[in-house]
């Protein structure tokens, strides 16, 4: 589905928005956020389910390792771990070059070495590096004590519809 799909601009976007609404109008709390964080996964995985797995794990392992560096800038006179920071970055870094590499350093090893390694021809997941370095971003704020995501969904929310 294509932000400028028929799909998408006469039925995803009109029930997520109506839904939201009625959500922030009669259930108290987050249940809004948390509703559009699960319409914003639903849109990633209309495009192929099988990466949606990939997206909730980079979000909850981001956040992760977000929330310990934010507790760790809140401490008066601690400051973050860098091997929090360089774990973060290089998961993250790893996974974009896995995506985006794998096939390329496959060949290449394949026509230097006389290797007939089989390619894996793996599939680019859409916005990958833009998530991967928002993410990175992320990290790098919440090491500096500049980031403030408290909330799961707030974080989800945002990680989840920056990359469609």
């Amino acid at each position: 589905m294509l932000f400028n799909s028929y799909a998408f601009l006469f039925a995803f976007l009109p029930a997520t928005c109506l839904v939201y609404f009625a959500l922030n109008r009669w259930v108290p709390g987050r249940t809004g956020l948390a509703w559009l964080f699960a319409a914003s996964c639903f849109f990633s995985a209309h495009w192929n389910w099988k990466f949606l797995p990939l997206l909730l794990g980079s979000i909850a392992f981001n956040f992760a390792v977000g929330w310990l560096l934010q507790r760790q800038a809140e401490q008066p006179g601690a400051r973050p771990h860098r091997v929090a920071l360089a774990t973060g970055v290089i998961a993250n870094l790893a996974l974009l070059g896995y995506f985006k590499y794998a096939d390329f350093f496959v060949a290449n090893t394949n026509a230097l070495l006389g290797a007939h390694w089989l390619l894996p021809h793996v599939i680019l997941p859409l916005g990958i590096s833009f998530f991967t370095f928002t993410q990175i971003a992320y990290l790098v704020d919440a090491y500096r004590g500049q980031a403030r995501e408290l909330s799961f969904a707030d974080y989800g929310l945002v990680r989840a519809s920056s990359r469609t």
